[in-house]
């Protein structure tokens, strides 16, 4: 039986693309993902969340071993959102990312194109842990000064392919940062660095 996606399906996917786009406005900032959604294993509820609410059928989504390896994801998915699934992380508008230390680079991602730096891969990951005020470093628009976010898990080199994905701006792509009940934002403007 598929699981049912938002009760609510406007005032939910709306509470859920203000969250979304409220922690890309300001990075480093975790804002409350309020769901109430039980997707099948091992999709967790913000990644389900943030996909019903920013996802459709012109939008295709690449999914991570983990989750491409489960068929009740892709039945979920593909009957709450009607986007295509693709293989290819470079044609994908959207990656699901369950396991992030096992992420592909990010380089591998579409990176848009200097005429449209919109078409670039926006990848949603889902980490164990979020936590504002300690860890990496960020500045950069829509942050006043400097803040510090630290996260977990994260793929290996995350530092340095950050820099090198804020390097390219305008083009690179960006992160939307889930947790249990949580959403942050690393929009490809911040600089992220150690100190």
């Amino acid at each position: 039986m598929l699981a049912p996606g938002f009760a609510d399906p406007v005032h939910d996917a709306q509470g859920t693309f203000r969250a979304v786009m409220d922690a890309l406005a300001r990075p480093g900032l975790p804002r409350r993902l309020d769901t109430r959604l039980a997707p099948p294993a091992p999709l967790t509820p913000e990644l389900a969340a943030v996909a019903l609410a920013l996802t459709d059928a012109d939008t295709p989504v690449w999914l991570d071993a983990g989750l491409a390896a489960a068929p009740e994801v892709a039945a979920y998915l593909r009957f709450h959102t009607g986007a295509p699934l693709t293989d290819d992380p470079a044609r994908a508008a959207f990656a699901l990312i369950r396991d992030p230390a096992r992420c592909p680079p990010l380089a591998r991602f579409a990176q848009g194109t200097p005429a449209y730096p919109d078409t670039s891969t926006t990848l949603v990951l889902a980490l164990d842990r979020i936590a504002a005020g300690v860890g990496l470093h960020l500045t950069g628009p829509g942050i006043r000064g400097a803040t510090r976010i630290a996260l977990a898990p994260v793929p290996d080199g995350f530092v340095d392919q950050c820099a090198a994905n804020h390097a390219g701006f305008p083009l690179g792509i960006d992160l939307i940062l889930t947790a249990p009940g949580l959403v942050a934002g690393l929009p490809r403007s911040t600089a992220v660095t150690e100190s």
